[in-house]
Parts: structure tokens; sequence; C-alpha cells
């Protein structure tokens, strides 16, 4: 490869990035290479390609190890793996991955291959890619998930620098904060070029749906009477903090006022409007007139430097006029991303952090457990200080624990939100009170721990943030800590897949006919025919969606079945997705566990055949990992083609709303006589289909690799 090859782009920033870690000016460079400053600065730029004569000169004259390797690095050809961009801090274990898949690409060209070593090569060329790739991306995200009212906002802004001085000696936060229930979306903190908001607004059909809710809300008059009662729920169709936005894009916001003897009246124009229109109908199409969503078609908007505010407290006043509708270019957010120059320097990392809605009662969102599922997020779990783990944390965990989620216990934190004295209350065994704040940290942290042990994850990283009093650093490094955790992950993952292959390369002419082989392939074989067809399953996909549905705010529940099951706070497909993989846990398990019991006896007793029985246990914990993704997808997908055919039972489940207490007792008993007629009867053993191919498919790919013959 050319220094043409790679780009002058990518040279040039290469070259500029390893002279300002050295410590050269770049009028002493080109010195050092007899060029005028001119000269150097267009290759740095880009505009002016390197000969490779040049190049070495230029890596010579800064005369660092790096700038060194750069020499090398340039003339890699990279025909298995896509080639990483020069700066990869992981360059030279991709290109060791690269060098062993054009030696197992070499030895799957023999002619005269067993079909078995051709399928192991195979297995390891795809492992490998697999592994590569998520080295290779180095963008991650840092999700906070945590109940309202906790103090996620404040935290994530004090921790990245996002405050604005007040003028009072004191800061405020970009990120509107309150008691909870303001955010009326995600937002995600993005690097960037300059200051900016990008706004993904929700579809229209999504705002019709929310301002109907209001309009329900409106009629109801928010009797105590209604619909809930009895439930212990609030009777909001609609999160406050839509409402707050609906109420602000329509100029229907309430009133308040002293009267002569300064006694406060509060009127309310929406309660006038709906007393004015009688039909339901004829009152959603006026709100969403007076909302004018035709004209509100922008999706972003940036600074100007010339603006008379500073850059943060711009950012801060835009975002919360957005958040709360009171923007006339801008319609009602799903998603904001406030970008910032400088977010968090995380070298060549890319991190964006993700403020995700505050929890505010004890049910699954899919929003939220997306991020648990993504291999590139680490998920900050947060409570606050005394009720920590809080129930909706431990909720997440333990559904996580069912569905066989792999990647909590890596990808996961826990932050502990504390605030001033908290700590300072804590007691030992003794009754005595912790003496420091980082007394009643290590105090509180056991007892978490102990929380945490019935899901098995007493184990995973516990940090404690004062907002008020601790330095933002401590937060930035556990952030930080968690992101590098995932990434030396990842590095250990190739690693040993690299090793694994160079063993199997090593004994090329030995490992298709060794005798110890055949014999610890010939009891695995033996196990895995045995145990082609999975156990009976116990429970019922559905299982998770009812309990669910039984525990849901009323409110939450009317709001996804007016929307025919698909609600951001309860989805139906989600949670009919997220069963279907927990049967194929449950039903699994125990057996996924003796398969690696049995690998692992033969691995003390076959010590000659470690690398196929390591490759073995891999690739089974690969297959029932794709075998749950699988059956995920099944779940969500079957289901949905009955539920929206299911207008009958929408409108049943519909005429339950306002016939007083009982009112999710009612909805789980129809909705689960729904799940015993036979078209739903039918997905369901459609989806235990799937679990018995898919499980099939596990044993015969696991079988392929061994060679008992």
């Amino acid at each position: 490869m050319s220094t043409a090859d790679v780009g002058a782009n990518a040279l040039g920033r290469r070259i500029a990035q390893l002279r300002e870690k050295s410590g050269l000016k770049q009028s002493e460079l080109a010195r050092r290479v007899t060029w005028s400053p001119a000269v150097l600065s267009r290759v740095e730029a880009g505009e002016r390609e390197l000969a490779d004569g040049e190049l070495a000169d230029v890596l010579s004259a800064i005369g660092t190890p790096e700038s060194a390797a750069l020499a090398g690095i340039v003339t890699r050809q990279w025909k298995h793996l896509p080639a990483p961009p020069l700066d990869h801090a992981d360059h030279q274990l991709l290109w060791d991955a690269e060098q062993v898949m054009e030696e197992l690409d070499a030895q799957a060209s023999d002619e005269e291959i067993r079909p078995a070593f051709l399928k192991r090569i195979n297995e390891y060329q795809a492992d490998i890619r697999r592994t590569a790739q998520r080295i290779r991306r180095r963008q991650h995200n840092v999700a906070f998930l945590g109940a309202i009212g906790i103090g996620k906002s404040t935290a994530i802004c004090k921790a990245t620098g996002l405050e604005v001085d007040t003028g009072d000696g004191q800061s405020a936060p970009v990120l509107e904060t309150g008691g909870g229930g303001v955010t009326v979306c995600e937002v995600s903190l993005k690097a960037g070029p300059e200051y900016g908001v990008i706004v993904t607004p929700r579809t229209t059909e999504e705002i019709r749906a929310d301002v109907a809710d209001f309009a329900d809300q409106l009629r109801r008059g928010m009797d105590e009477s209604e619909a809930g009662a009895g439930d212990g729920d609030t009777l909001h169709s609609v999160p406050r903090e839509i409402e707050r936005a609906i109420r602000n894009m329509s100029g229907l916001r309430v009133r308040r006022r002293k009267d002569d003897n300064g006694k406060p009246i509060r009127t309310d124009p929406a309660k006038d409007l709906a007393a004015q229109l009688p039909s339901s109908r004829d009152l959603v199409v006026e709100i969403l007139s007076l909302m004018e969503l035709p004209r509100r078609d922008r999706r972003e908007i940036w600074f100007e430097p010339t603006s008379s505010k500073r850059p943060l407290e711009w950012l801060r006043e835009t975002f919360e006029q957005i958040n709360n509708g009171r923007h006339a270019e801008f319609s009602l957010p799903r998603r904001v991303d406030l970008i910032v120059p400088e977010l968090m320097d995380a070298g060549e990392l890319t991190i964006d952090i993700v403020d995700t809605r505050g929890i505010d009662q004890l049910i699954a969102r899919a929003d939220l457990e997306e991020h648990l599922l993504d291999s590139h997020t680490v998920s900050v779990l947060c409570s606050g200080f005394n009720d920590a783990p809080e129930q909706s944390v431990q909720h997440l965990l333990e559904r996580a624990r069912a569905i066989g989620n792999p990647q909590v216990d890596s990808h996961a934190g826990v932050l502990i939100l504390a605030r001033p004295s908290e700590a300072l209350a804590v007691k030992d065994e003794a009754g005595i009170r912790a003496e420091s704040d980082e007394e009643g940290y290590e105090l509180k942290g056991e007892q978490v721990r102990t929380a945490l042990s019935p899901y098995d994850m007493e184990e995973l990283p516990i940090e404690f943030f004062n907002s008020f009093s601790d330095d933002p650093q401590r937060l930035k490094s556990f952030v930080f800590e968690r992101v590098e955790s995932t990434r030396d992950g990842f590095r250990r993952d190739l690693r040993a897949v690299i090793a694994s292959a160079n063993e199997l390369l090593a004994n090329v002419d030995m490992q298709q006919v060794i005798e110890v082989q055949r014999e610890a392939s010939r009891q695995v074989e033996t196990w895995l025919r045995n145990h082609v067809d999975p156990p009976p399953v116990t429970g019922h996909v559905h299982d998770l969606l009812m309990a669910e549905i039984r525990q849901a705010h009323a409110s939450t529940l009317n709001a996804a079945i007016k929307r025919e099951g698909e609600w951001y706070s309860l989805s139906y497909s989600h949670q009919l997705g997220f069963g279907a993989r927990r049967v194929a846990v449950a039903s699994l398990r125990d057996w996924r566990t003796e398969f690696k019991g049995i690998c692992s006896n033969l691995l003390s007793t076959h010590p000659e055949a470690s690398e196929l029985l390591t490759q073995a246990l891999r690739l089974m914990d690969q297959s029932y990992d794709e075998l749950l993704k699988k059956m995920q997808v099944a779940g969500g997908a079957l289901y949905t083609v009955e539920l929206q055919r299911a207008q009958v039972l929408w409108a049943q489940l519909s005429g339950e709303w306002g016939l007083g207490a009982g009112y999710r007792d009612r909805v789980a008993r129809r909705q689960n006589s729904w799940f015993g007629e036979d078209n739903q009867a039918k997905v369901e053993q459609d989806i235990l289909g799937v679990l018995d191919r898919e499980w099939q498919t596990v044993c015969e790919r696991v079988s392929a690799i061994f060679d008992a013959e």
C-alpha cells in the first residue's frame, strides 16, 4: 500500500496528531525536513499527497515510537477486514487478526481439507470478523437510567461541565431539571463542531394520539371517581411533560392571577374549550389546529457567534423552549441531540451521553432495555441514595437475567446519587453513624451489593456522586472506566480467538487426525444428538406482558390500548418479544450449563483437545445468544400481526375505561382470554416451533466442527 492508497486527508491528520503529541510546532517540523511551513500545512490539511520517501522523512523528523510505527502501518494490505483509521489504538491487534484471517483462508483453499476442519476454519473467520468489528467501532454511548427526580440530569451536566453561571455564585445545568417529569423525551449529548440542537420530531400520528389523550383527560375533568380511582393511580391520561408541551404549543396554558383581594384565580382555557366543544373529535381537531404543526418544520438550530448570549446560556434557553413546546418552529420532539464542541475528552473514542426519560412507574420500557442490550452502550443505573438500589433498577436487572442478557455484567454500573448529609446519616452494624461521606458511601455500598445478590450482580461496579459537593472528575472517571472496561472485554475476546486460531494453524497436520480429539468429539456429539429436541416449555410467551399489565398505571395501560398496544411506556410487541426470549432461556438454560460442564470435564481429561473444546464452548455461547435474539424478534413480530387484526379486542378493552375501580383487572382478564383463543394459541406454537428449529440449528452448528469419524 502506498501513501496514495491511505488517502491524503487521513494521512495528513495523523501526521498532525503525531506532531502535536510530540510537542513540535509546525514550523519546527518543517525546518527539520527542510520544507516551508506552508508545504507542511498543506500536507497536514490533506491538500498535498506525500511520496513514500517524503513520508519517511517526516516521520523520522518527528522521531517518536508512534511515528516510526506509522511507517509500517501505511504499507499494510487489508484483504479480509476493513482497514481501521490510522490513529486507531488497536491497529496492531486488528492487523494480527487480519494476518490470521489470511492464514485461515489459505488453509481453507486446500482441496483435501476435511469438512469438519473447513467448518472450524469458517467459524474462526466469522468469529474474528465479529469481534474485530466491535473493536474497530470507537463510538460508545453512556446511558443514564433511573427514576424521575433523583438528579440524573444535574449529575450529567456537572460531569460534562454543561453548566451556566447564574450570576449569584451558583450554576444551573444546561439540561432542564426539576422535581421529575421535566424532560419530554430522551436527550443525547454529542461532541460536534459548534453549539447546536438537532430535533427528531414525533410523527403526526403520534402527536394526534397524544392530543387525543389530552382531550380525554379534559373531558373527564380529573374526577377522582372516574376510571382508575381505586387502582392507586393518577388519572392523567397523558404524561405531565407531554401535557405541558401540548398546552404551550396550542396556547392553552393555565393562567393564574390574583383578584383585588389578593386571592389567587386559576383559569384553564383548555377546559373552557372542552366545554364549548362537546364532540371529542372536534376538540382534538381544534387543539391540533391551534398547535399549527405544518409550520413547526424546523429540525435543527445552531448558535450564532453574533448572539449577545454566551453559548451555554443560549443552549440552555433553546433546549428549554423546545422541551416545553415554547419554540414556535419546532414540533413535539421524539429525541433531542445537544451538540457541543467539547463534551468529554476521551482521546480517540467518541462518547455520547444519553439522558433517558425518568422512570415514573415500575414497568419495563423498550427504550431502556434496548440500551441494556446494545454492545456499545454502557448503562449507568441510577438510584437516589436512601432507596438504592431502587425498585426500578432491580426490575431492569431481574428482567435482564430472565432473558439471558449477556452484557449486563460487563456493560452496566450502578450510580448512587447522594444529596448533602445523606452519607453521614448511614449507620454501621453497631448503630454508629459514618464519620465522613466516604465512610457513608462504603457502608451504603455494602447494603447495595447485598440487595443485588439475588440477581447475581453484587460484583457490578458501584459509584457514588453528590452533585453539590463531589469533584466532577469522580463521575467522569467512573464513566471512562466503564467504557474502557467494555473495550478491554472486546480485546480479550479477539485475542482469545486469535490465540485459538493460531493454535489450530500451528498443528494443521495433526489436528485433522489426532485421536484424542476424536474421542472428545464422540462424547460431545453424543450429548448433542441426545439433546437436539428442547425440553418442554413452562409458562407462556405472554406471561411477561400480563405481569406488566397488572402493575402498570391505569392511564398508561389505557394509552397503550388506544394505540393498539404500542405506547412508549408499555409496548406489547416489546413485552411479547421479551416473553419469547424468557421462555427460551427457561427451556434451554440448564442444557447450556450441562454442555459447558461436559466440555469443561473433557478439558481436564483431554488437554490435547483444549483448542477444539474451547472453540466449541465459544461457538455454543454465540449460537445460543443468536437463538435468543431470534426468539425475541419472533415473539414481537408474529404476535404483532394478530394484534393489528384484533379490532374487536381493542374496542372491548377501550370500553373498560371509565367503568370505575378494577380497570386493570378487567383488562387483564379480557387480554388473557384473547391469548387463549385458537389464533393466538397457534402463534405461540409457531414461536415454540422457532425455538425447536433454532436449537436444532445450534446443535448442528456445534456438531459440525467435530470430526468423530
